[in-house]
């Protein structure tokens, strides 16, 4: 039985597989960026991410809600559809003679931005699980 430190604990570790994947595709580019007619690859994965968070938070009486001052605005619920994470072939830029695509300047770019994501989720489990743990040691304190 795994212990369940906080709701969007959970949450947290499906959102760093997801960024440790993209990042093994971003590398796995980066790794073809010399073989004839290769194409990069990406993952999306926002959206699933969006539907585990509803699903995670989907307690009404836990949630404020968002008040509405104009018939006009919008509601606050999203429509959340059932998604998987989808690979795409990242095109828009020109191929080179032997048809590869690869540009290694976004690679590179797109790397750097899924590491920094990576290492906030980090420091954010390690929050979460120093929170978790300080009330243990303090309920232990207090026996």
């Amino acid at each position: 039985m795994a212990i369940n430190i906080s709701r969007a604990h959970s949450l947290m570790e499906s959102a760093m597989n997801f960024r440790a994947a993209r990042q093994d595709m971003i590398a796995g580019n980066i790794a073809n960026a010399d073989t004839p007619f290769y194409r990069p690859r990406d993952i999306r994965f926002e959206e699933v991410l969006a539907q585990k968070s509803a699903a995670t938070f989907a307690d009404k009486s836990e949630t404020l809600q968002m008040t509405q001052t104009n018939s006009a605005h919008l509601g606050g619920e999203g429509n959340l559809k059932d998604t998987k994470p989808t690979t795409f072939f990242r095109d828009g830029h020109m191929a080179r003679n032997d048809g590869n695509s690869v540009d290694l300047d976004v690679e590179t770019t797109e790397m750097a931005k899924n590491s920094t994501m990576y290492n906030a989720i980090t420091a954010a489990l390690k929050k979460d699980s120093a929170i978790f743990k300080s009330v243990i040691d303090a309920s232990a304190k207090t026996s």
